[in-house]
Formats: C-alpha cells, structure tokens, sequence
C-alpha cells in the first residue's frame, strides 16, 4: 500500500462541499476523500489534488481525512483536518409593487449573521445597488418602471465569511400609459381607444364603465376596439399596462357621451287635409332632432328642429315613410322605426270610354296614387252595372245598344276607404245591329241589299267578304247597292251600323255567289286529219264546261269535268265556230265566245317514188286540192332529205339520194303558221343499188310495190 498523505489545507467555497488540497504520494494512484459528522460521512475518490467533497450540509463543521490508493491497497487515513462548509444562499421572494420598486424578501438563514442583497439594470446600464441587512426583506425605490433588473443575495456568518448567492431577475411594473385618445364610431356604436406605449409593459387592458356596467378589451398594441356600446349613455374609459411584474395604476378616465337612442313615441296625425304633424318624446344627451318623410315616389323632405314635432305638407294617394333621428357631438342615432301614413286616395282623373261593341264599353284610365282597387259604375235606363277591379281598367258588359249611360270611377285604399268625391261622364253605347231581309241580282255583277233599320242617326256599311277581296257600299236607309262583283267568286254579305257613338256588331252573313268566268286561253290543236283537240284555262267558279265546234258541214260537242277535250268528225279543210259554256257548282251558266277556228287541209293521196338519173327520185302524189302546197320528207339511215315543189305541182325531185337504203316518206300539206303536221301516212321505200345502175323496190307498209 502506499503512504499516508498529508493534508496541507481543507476549505469551503460553497455550502455543499469542501475542497481539500496535499502533497502527492509518490505510487498512489487515486485519493480517498472522507467529510464526518457525527455518525454519518460523506467519501469521494479524486485523482490528484485538489478533491472536493461534494453532498455536503451548509455550515457544519466536518472532520476531513485522506487515504492514497493504489494496486497494492490503501494507505492508514491522514491525520484529520476541521472545515466548516459557508452558508446557504437565501431563497428570495421578489415583486414589483409599483412601477419604480423591487421589494425582496426570503427566508431565515441557519447560522446567518447578515444579509448583502445589490442589484442592476440586467442592461447593465446605471449604477449598482447594494445593501447590507439583517432583516429578512428590503425594499429597492426609486427604479426605472417596467425595467428588467438583475438581484443577487447572500448570507454572512459571524466571522463575515459569504455563503452562497441567490441571482434573481426581475422586471418592475409598467407605468400609466399617456395620452390616451378615444374616437367613437356613431354607426357601430364602438369606440376606438388609443395611447403612447409605456416601457416594459406586455399588454394593456381598457375598461369602459358606465355605472354597473363594465366593458374590458385586452391588447398587446397601442390601441383597442371597445365594441357593444349603449346609446344614450355616458363612458368613463381608463387603461392599464400589464407585464410579467404586475400592473399599472389606471389611467385617468376620459369621458365618452355616445350617440342618442332613436326617438321613441312616433305619432302621425293629419290635423287637416293636406298637412301632416309629426311628434316623438325626447331622449337622453340628444341636442336636437331630425325628421325625415320621404314620399313613395321618391321624393324626401325634411325638419330641423330642437323640439319634439314638426309639420310637413302631404298630397292624396301618397303613402309617407316618417323617421326621426336625435343627434349630438357624437353623431345621429340610430335608425328606430320607421312609420307609414297613407293619404285618401285619388280619384281617376279624364277617363276613357271605348266602345267595345254594341253592348260592352271598356272604360281605362291612368292609375292614380294610393288606390289599390278601383270600382266603375254605369248607370243607364235600364239599371245600373258595376265593375271592380285591381286594374286601371274595366269592362262593362250586358249593356243595351243604343243607350246612354251616366259612369262613373271611384278609387280604394285599404288603408284610407273609398274617395266618392270622384267625377262622372255621359257614355252612349254603339248602334244596335242591323238585320239583312233579302238580297236581290240586279244586273251582271250588281246586287242590292235590303235590311231592317232599328237606329236613329247611324249610317250603315255592307261588305261582300271573298277570296276575291272586300266589296262595300254605305247609305243611312235601309238599302245599298253593290257593284262590280269579280264573276266566279263566292261572298259573305253583312251589314254594321256606326255612329258618332262606335260600331255595332256586324249582321248575320248571307250567301253570295256569281256567275263563273269564262276561260281567258281557249287553244285548238288538230290531233289526226278528223279529230281535234281543244283545251283551255281554267275558268274561276266553273265546275263544268260544255265545248262545241260548229259549221254547215256539222257539229261536234263535248260536256267535261277537265279543262281540255277531244273532238271527232272534224272535216278537213272546213271553217268552224267556237263556243264554251262554263258552269258553277249551284247550276250558275256563263256563256263564253271565241275566234273561228279552221281545220287543216287533206292529206295528198297516191304516193309514189320513180329513179332519176344521177342517183335522184321523184316523187308523185295526188293532190286534193290544186290551190294548196305540200312538203315531202324522206328519212333513212344515211341521211334525211326534204322537198317542196313550186304552188299548184304535185311532184318533187330529190338528188344524191345514197341507194342501198330504207325511206320513209310522208308528204304533208304546208301550214300557215304552227308546226307540220305529222298524221299524214307514212310510206316505206327501198332503194337498191345493182351495177353501175340504180335499182329501185317500192313498198307500201310491209308488202312490196312496183
């Protein structure tokens, strides 16, 4: 084991330990430091000097002792050493109870003599504080408010050796903010407070008082909203600055008059027609008043008054919306209710009366102000008819025609009753209407008319109503005559009667009808040598038509449904007359004539084909008539040739006629005007070629010829 170490000096800096220092032990590797009390010790191993002896209790004396260590074992424990350890730090209690003091406090300490306790702007600006006491408290005055600041405390025993110190920072109360501002919102009833901001203060708190009632708002701004106020009332507004230290005093209070309540007690008379009063009870920090009546159409008038009424001027069918605001330095107040007062409605004013038909008259009007149903009533021989209606408009009915009628329109308001002050107007109704007797033919296309006349002082107009188009005629008696009716064409005959009053209803309609037209295009085309065509337009009424072609050789008719016809056993070359009867639906007949017509002249007979020298023909026919001209064709496959001989001959020559060749041949008599004619008969013809010669087969139809 190694030596006995031997303790040069043991003392204590903190009151939880003690430090000891020796001379090294040559060998040893480690220490064995040993602190008793009494009974009860404390060891710790070191490795060299100096050890501390830490876990220790503050001032207690203890015995020290040393042991050196190494492989082979301990050494015997070094003659002991006393230390006393220092004292404990106090435990302070620190606040701020005002905005420029610190007071500290703490506990007794055990074997305490006195206290120093100094303190310092933890910014380390301004001097120390220091002071030394054997009381348990003190008290820092004189500070900067809302300041941190840095305490630092410790105790001395008797011999005025320190014990541990105690650090602590703290922060002193904010002051009273300055300058305090409130601006009141009127239309939200709130109020916007404002200051300068204090040093050290986190957040301020404004309180609104107003007797019992308190309203609070807290901020970490300069400013604050206090919402919710109350009209009519009187605000004591102060604010306070809060930090982690406490609070500060509040500051004086600033007064707030909020805005006057709305007028209460709102009561509308009209004292006399065309005059309305207005008058309320007075309220609370209002200085005067405001009454506004603004009209339904728009149109707004006011009174400035310091008292509590006010007359304004008002018309009929007018309703008023009548409010009243108070006011003060504040502002208005608040909208309160609003009231309405209806005035009698107006009467109609130059209605119209419109004669609608012989019994019913439809009487308008402007709309007037306030009326909500109107009532229209007419009063005749007969008895009285009455309408109601929502409209500005009514339609009287079931009158009698011909009648004079007293009428009058009077307006309502649920609110305000009827105004019977309305004036009236006479009305009388339209004619009654005429009854149509007979209708009489009294020449082509003219007709008169007869009717029953039952109104005095009326002109009466009959129309004939067709797909033609209107026919009218007018007289004051009983009959008229219409003229120039269009032929084939059916009408609806009425009468009305007018007068200055209006028209009447139109008659009954009596049936119309006049005779067919005679077709406008009559064309007669020949179909064979005996039988001819005839077509025409159409005739407007007509249903049926009868033609016929008429000369001293006979006769041909035709009676049809169609606007064409066939006619047989014409005569050739003979002059004709041409008629057509066209007849309507009911039997009407119109007789129509036209321009001769002529038949075409006979086809030639005995057609015959000879050669000519140089590859010609000629041909040869049997005329029926000296005085008429013929024309020949030939058509085959190599060509088609045409002659016409001069008047009066009843041959032609055609040359270059290619043989080897099949012809047809029709000769035919020349028109004056129109088309050939093509019913003539047709004969076939072969030419054939044999040598140097032409050969020539005649054939008529099918069979062959000379």
């Amino acid at each position: 084991a190694p030596d006995i170490p031997v303790i040069d000096q043991a003392y204590s800096k903190l009151s939880n330990s003690i430090t000891v220092e020796w001379r090294a032990v040559p060998g040893a590797t480690s220490y064995l430091l040993t602190a008793q009390d009494g009974d009860s010790f404390v060891e710790t191993i070191v490795a060299n000097s100096p050890g501390t002896v830490t876990g220790l209790k503050p001032a207690t004396l203890y015995r020290i002792t040393i042991r050196s260590i190494n492989s082979g074992g301990k050494s015997q424990p070094s003659p002991f050493r006393k230390a006393k350890t220092v004292l404990a730090a106090p435990i302070l209690s620190v606040s701020s109870p005002s905005c420029d003091s610190i007071a500290v406090s703490w506990k007794a300490v055990y074997m305490a003599a006195g206290f120093s306790v100094s303190l310092m702007r933890s910014d380390g600006l301004g001097r120390m504080l220091k002071e030394n006491t054997t009381n348990t408290s003190m008290i820092f005055t004189n500070l900067d408010p809302g300041t941190l600041y840095t305490i630092k405390a410790y105790a001395w025993n008797v011999n005025g050796i320190p014990g541990d110190d105690f650090t602590y920072n703290q922060r002193t109360s904010p002051k009273a903010p300055e300058d305090v501002q409130v601006a009141f919102n009127s239309g939200a009833l709130r109020a916007i407070v404002s200051w300068m901001p204090t040093e050290g203060a986190l957040t301020y708190s404004v309180t609104a008082s107003s007797g019992l009632l308190k309203l609070n708002c807290n901020t970490s701004s300069a400013s604050c909203m206090v919402p919710s106020l109350q009209c009519g009332s009187e605000y004591y507004v102060s604010v306070t600055a809060y930090n982690d230290a406490g609070y500060s005093k509040p500051t004086d209070a600033v007064s707030l008059k909020t805005i006057p309540c709305a007028p209460v007690n709102i009561s509308i008379e009209e004292d006399e027609p065309g005059h309305l009063l207005v008058s309320w009870s007075s309220v609370n920090f209002g200085h005067y008043y405001v009454a506004f009546v603004k009209s339904d159409d728009g149109l707004e008038v006011h009174c400035n008054t310091s008292h509590t009424q006010c007359h304004f001027q008002s018309d009929c069918g007018f309703t008023y919306f009548i409010s009243v605001f108070a006011y003060n330095k504040a502002g208005q107040s608040p909208l309160g209710d609003v009231f309405n007062y209806t005035t009698a409605p107006c009467c109609p004013s130059d209605f119209r009366a419109a004669v609608v038909s012989s019994d019913t008259v439809r009487v308008t009007w402007a709309p007037v102000r306030g009326a909500e149903m109107y009532q229209t009533r007419a009063v005749g021989w007969s008895g009285a008819v009455l309408c109601n209606d929502t409209a500005a408009a009514c339609t009287l009915s079931d009158l009698q025609c011909n009648t004079r009628y007293n009428i009058t329109v009077y307006s309502f308001s649920e609110a305000r009753g009827s105004n019977t002050s309305c004036a009236s107007k006479y009305v009388a109704t339209a004619p009654c209407s005429p009854e149509i007797k007979n209708i009489s033919k009294e020449a082509l296309s003219v007709i008169s008319v007869h009717w029953q006349s039952n109104n005095e002082e009326a002109t009466y107009i009959v129309t004939a109503r067709g797909e033609a188009g209107l026919w009218h005629c007018t007289s004051s008696g009983s009959s008229c005559t219409l003229i120039n009716l269009p032929c084939g064409s059916a009408f609806s005959v009425s009468a009305v009667a007018r007068s200055p009053a209006g028209q009447s209803l139109p008659s009954y309609s009596v049936p119309l009808e006049t005779a067919p037209c005679c077709p406008n295009e009559l064309i007669l085309t020949q179909v064979t040598q005996s039988v001819t065509n005839i077509s025409w337009s159409v005739g407007m009424g007509a249903q049926t038509y009868i033609t016929t072609l008429e000369s001293p050789r006979g006769q041909a008719k035709c009676h049809t449904l169609q606007n064409y016809c066939l006619l047989g056993c014409i005569t050739c070359g003979t002059n004709y007359t041409v008629s057509l009867k066209a007849i309507s639906e009911t039997g009407l007949t119109s007789s129509c004539t036209y321009q001769g017509y002529s038949s075409s002249a006979c086809c030639p007979s005995g057609v015959k084909l000879y050669r000519l020298g140089n590859n010609g023909i000629r041909v040869y026919w049997r005329a029926s008539d000296e005085t008429i001209n013929y024309n020949t064709d030939l058509h085959g496959s190599k060509g088609n040739f045409t002659c016409s001989p001069s008047s009066g001959l009843s041959h032609c020559d055609i040359t270059e006629i290619p043989c080897g060749d099949v012809y047809t041949v029709v000769v035919s008599p020349i028109t004056d005007t129109g088309p050939k004619l093509t019913f003539c008969p047709k004969k076939i013809y072969s030419v054939t070629c044999s040598g140097s010669s032409v050969g020539m087969v005649i054939y008529r139809g099918k069979s062959n010829a000379e």
